[in-house]
């Protein structure tokens, strides 16, 4: 995969950063990060998605020894502060109506329990075109190619009972021992049968700024050991959010006569989800407040953007197959 090119200043910055391209005296300095909201903003979605990148695949024309650069780092954080601060403000509402009684795991599965959040699922059960299911295919394919890959920088850092439930839910999703079983390889074919671009990355120029922030989330709590928490309560509601929805998509996917290797993914995840839940809301999240009873309101507020960047997601998408529904119709 190569190195997208920028779509603002910040992006555009980070990219000649990687590059080599080491920019004027003061550039750094000179490049603010907005303002206003970042959740929505393409530009740093992009900037801090290239980042994160390095910890994973890389680009071939990036050298990785950048990962460590200072610089790179420098601007990373002050992007990663503006996102966290962002994502703390507007899931505070949703937490401060959260139960605040029982077990984590009770608690966590309450709050995705009565999520009410725009049910994007629904629509492409009932009403998604095949058009509107491979928009959707493609918006996700940035997060599901790497599934699980950020949650694997948790491991190191958790210790027992939290380790060990979340070693059993990762050799899972990894396949169980069988390549061709991995949930990332299980979605390429899913978009492969359905004539899209299964490569990695290939779409990350199109995909919204909430779709990167989707999964730009997981890898800020993943790579900073002081959200490990938020990490695996982000995981938790991801997974027990999870086989109601997939549920439904198979049967969009029918309904469409989309090709079985295309519903095979959601299938997957209607069975192993129903049981990941609970290992990971009891057993990860459980043993680790156990272990460290502050960490409670993090797991939970990872859980809480989980569902905020859902909801986010679930509207964008709908608002633009709206207006776009609204001007074929304008059309004819």
């Amino acid at each position: 995969m190569r190195l997208p090119p920028g779509c603002g200043p910040v992006s555009r910055l980070m990219a000649e950063l990687l590059t080599g391209r080491r920019p004027a005296d003061g550039a750094l300095s000179t490049v603010a990060v907005p303002s206003g909201p970042v959740t929505g903003d393409r530009d740093v979605q992009l900037a801090l998605w290239m980042a994160y990148e390095l910890s994973y695949r890389g680009f071939d024309d990036v050298d990785d020894r950048l990962e460590w650069s200072a610089d790179v780092l420098g601007l990373r954080a002050s992007l990663e502060d503006a996102f966290e601060h962002e994502l703390r403000a507007a899931t505070r509402p949703r937490l401060e109506q959260a139960p605040d009684d029982g077990s984590i795991g009770d608690r966590l599965l309450r709050l995705v329990e009565d999520d009410d959040g725009p049910r994007l699922s629904a629509y492409l059960r009932r009403d998604a075109s095949w058009e509107q299911m491979c928009d959707f295919l493609r918006e996700r394919s940035v997060q599901q190619l790497k599934e699980s890959d950020p949650q694997s920088f948790l491991l190191p850092r958790l210790t027992g009972s939290a380790k060990v439930a979340l070693a059993e839910i990762q050799y899972d999703e990894y396949g169980g021992g069988r390549a061709d079983h991995l949930h990332q390889h299980l979605y390429a074919e899913a978009m492969t049968a359905v004539g899209l671009d299964a490569s990695y990355g290939a779409y990350v120029e199109e995909i919204s700024a909430v779709s990167l922030a989707s999964a730009n989330v997981m890898s800020l709590f993943a790579l900073h050991r002081r959200l490990r928490a938020c990490g695996i309560g982000h995981f938790a509601a991801f997974e027990a959010s999870s086989p109601v929805p997939s549920r439904r998509i198979a049967a969009g996917l029918d309904r469409l006569g989309m090709p079985d290797a295309t519903a095979a993914y959601f299938l997957e995840h209607v069975e192993a989800d129903s049981v990941h839940e609970q290992v990971a809301a009891r057993d990860l999240c459980g043993a680790f407040v156990d272990d460290h009873p502050d960490s409670a309101d993090d797991v939970l507020f990872g859980a809480a953007c989980a569902l905020h960047l859902d909801a986010l997601s679930g509207e964008e998408i709908l608002a633009r197959w709206a207006v776009a529904d609204a001007s074929e119709g304008l059309a004819s």
